[in-house]
């Protein structure tokens, strides 16, 4: 009679690979942030009406031809800002206070494995944000420059700003009560809005103020993406360290300051 070996049956569980929790994460995020109306409404609604009411009526003097040519690069900065920073902080905030984030924490997930997650739910959201935006600016005429250099350029910019916003808005969600991060988020999106060469030219703040604004992430994104798709130039220089600087401090911050309860 032949013997066999006795299987062995030992478990051994592990942790997935990083990969694989934060991509599992990401989705799971994605799916939370489209069936969030009130996401929808502030990080699309919004943003369109803008563009369609400034575009169409001459509320604000902007020194340009073409009115939509100007609007569209900032309108598409603002929804940016909206999905990556303003509706990111509110809805971590509100997971944090419920304990959705404690749970999180008991988990292989690390906090900058959250950070990739949410940046990359962001980042598919942008994309149907960035289509629906785009549409309808070519309805109303935008006549975007620099072709597809300037689509890889703009494309750069937002990737860049997202990440910058995304870690911001953690650091903040992590570490101020829910209704403090709702009250704060939307005060930044109010000011950022005015601020951000957004709806208007940053060049008609005093000139003592104009360093300061300049090295917003907010207006670094609009004058990023005005100046490859308005005026079909190269990818600026500023913009892109302004965004980097942002993204890296606000990571490091995040890691270090975010608490999952």
């Amino acid at each position: 009679m032949s013997s066999t070996s006795p299987i062995d049956f030992t478990p051994a569980p592990k942790a997935a690979p990083a990969t694989r929790r934060v991509l599992a994460q990401a989705g799971l995020e994605l799916r939370l942030l489209l069936r969030n109306g009130e996401q929808l409404l502030l990080t699309l609604v919004i943003p369109v009406l803008l563009l369609v009411g400034f575009s169409t009526v001459p509320l604000v003097d902007l020194g340009t031809a073409s009115r939509v040519d100007f609007l569209a690069p900032g309108v598409l900065a603002l929804a940016t800002m909206s999905t990556a920073f303003t509706g990111q902080a509110i809805g971590t905030g509100f997971e944090r206070r419920y304990g959705v984030l404690k749970r999180l924490g008991a988990t292989p997930l690390s906090r900058l494995g959250l950070l990739a997650a949410k940046t990359l739910a962001v980042l598919a959201v942008q994309v149907l944000q960035a289509a629906v935006i785009c549409a309808v600016a070519l309805a109303l005429g935008w006549s975007p420059q620099g072709g597809l250099v300037g689509a890889l350029s703009a494309a750069l910019l937002m990737v860049l700003a997202t990440a910058a916003f995304s870690a911001l808005a953690l650091l903040m969600a992590g570490t101020l009560r829910a209704e403090a991060t709702l009250a704060a988020a939307n005060l930044v999106y109010v000011v950022l809005l005015g601020l951000g060469g957004v709806v208007f030219p940053v060049d008609r703040f005093p000139a003592a103020l104009l360093p300061l604004v300049e090295a917003l992430p907010i207006t670094a994104l609009s004058t990023g993406l005005r100046t490859v798709l308005a005026e079909g130039a190269a990818l600026p220089l500023g913009p892109v360290l302004v965004l980097l600087a942002w993204a890296a401090v606000g990571a490091v911050l995040a890691g270090r300051f975010f608490r999952w309860e």
